[in-house]
């Protein structure tokens, strides 16, 4: 599957120190510790619908992730998937009487173009649930094989894997038993299904039902796959077993990122499946998290179509740290324009407030757990200073800025003296 353009970094003087994020398995903030290449791994969308704004801010907390490593002298093998097959996209597309490839098509292509506007580097790999099938069913016939999967006994088809042989698990959510029954019910989970050895046993294939896709499956029967494996298997198959940081939303501790680890660690009998679990907050509005559910999407493509300059869209996502839940506003999309419009100022001058400091600041706020409002509160104060004349101004500065908060926190500016990568700014 094609991913979407590359927007060209500038080149940026020294390099940056260790990310620390926070680690859901450990519940604290943990430094990352690539090799050369940084490996990470973010679950993509189901392009039922267009990119919502709670989108925008998972996909943009792990752009800082990606850019942050690559300051830090990292290359980055970032892998995202497209659930390209699932029961909401054929329940939309029933809904609105259209062929599910031509939606899961149309709306993949319109997250490119968000992704693309927003300046987000892209993935390496983006691959889809489809085309990953026969690596799926080859996976779950491994399991089968070991004992570690069964088939329904109810004609169905359906195969799921017994959790009761998984050792460890539930340590990367660290939720009890009430809490994963719940969440399971709650997010597409079916822990009061018949003939179950475990109420939290996870679907591993869905058998063929009457007027659904369905592909060649393990053990002869048709169907397609469940949620969880299909990441697993992507996983595995590009960078492998012990990445450095599995990425989402936080509604994905569980069940989604709880199976795929389990899926992957009991295909190769090693542990982790990744070194650290990171998971951005909510996006809600008028007092309720964004979902589609809730019909109270703020999406990317319509405020774009509106006029809305995407890197004020990124500046009103980012003044919010990650990992807490907050509300969009259009206070907050105003201050986002007021800040942008500051920023073109001060560096369309001459000379501005020294960059040296700026620069280290911003590295030390964004390798701190992606410190994003920090680190453009200090863009803020340089800003203000260069236009209130600072007696310390360098002609240097503004350039240097400009490639500061264009490779470490995405925002391109307009009035930039000029760019330190060679072409055009993606």
């Amino acid at each position: 599957m094609l991913s979407w353009p590359a927007p060209l970094l500038p080149t940026l003087p020294g390099t940056g120190p260790v990310l620390k994020v926070h680690d859901t398995s450990r519940g604290e903030v943990v430094a990352t510790s690539p090799g050369s290449t940084a490996r990470m791994y973010v679950c993509g969308i189901t392009p039922y619908d267009a990119t919502h704004l709670g989108h925008a801010a998972t996909y943009l907390a792990f752009d800082l992730v990606n850019r942050v490593w690559r300051d830090a002298g990292h290359a980055v093998h970032y892998v995202q998937n497209v659930t390209d097959i699932d029961d909401p996209l054929l329940e939309r597309a029933d809904r609105d009487s259209e062929d599910w490839i031509v939606l899961g098509m149309r709306e993949t292509a319109l997250f490119r173009e968000d992704m693309t506007a927003l300046r987000v580097l892209p993935p390496e790999d983006y691959v889809g649930a489809v085309e990953s099938i026969p690596r799926i069913v080859a996976h779950i016939e491994d399991l089968l094989t070991d004992g570690l999967a069964y088939v329904l006994d109810d004609g169905t088809g359906d195969i799921y894997h017994d959790v009761s042989q998984a050792p460890g698990f539930g340590a990367e959510s660290r939720y009890d038993e009430a809490t994963m029954l719940g969440f399971f019910a709650e997010r597409g989970g079916d822990p009061d299904r018949a003939g179950k050895r475990q109420p939290l046993d996870p679907m591993l294939w869905r058998g063929e039902r009457p007027g659904e896709p369905s592909w060649p499956g393990p053990r002869g029967q048709a169907g397609r796959p469940g949620w969880h494996i299909e990441c697993a298997t992507i996983a595995l198959d590009t960078i492998g077993m012990g990445f450095d940081v599995q990425g989402g939303g936080s509604d994905l501790v569980f069940p989604h990122h709880e199976y795929s680890a389990v899926h992957a660690e009991a295909l190769t009998a090693t542990k982790p499946f990744a070194r650290a679990y990171v998971h951005a907050a909510m996006i809600g509005l008028d007092g309720e998290k964004m979902s589609k559910s809730r019909g109270n999407l703020v999406f990317v493509s319509r405020l774009r179509g509106d006029g809305v300059d995407p890197m004020a869209i990124r500046l009103a996502l980012l003044s919010g740290h990650y990992r807490t839940d907050r509300a969009w506003t259009a206070d907050l999309l105003s201050a986002a324009e007021e800040r942008l419009a500051l920023w073109q100022r001060a560096v369309a001058l001459g000379s501005g407030a020294p960059a040296a400091p700026l620069l280290a600041g911003l590295r030390e706020r964004l390798s701190d757990d992606l410190d994003s409002p920090g680190a453009i509160a200090l863009v803020d104060d340089w800003a203000a200073r260069t236009l209130a004349g600072d007696p310390e101004a360098e002609d240097e500065a503004p350039r240097i800025v400009c490639d500061a908060i264009d490779a470490l926190l995405g925002v391109a500016l307009d009035s930039c003296p000029r760019a330190s990568a060679l072409g055009d700014r993606g």
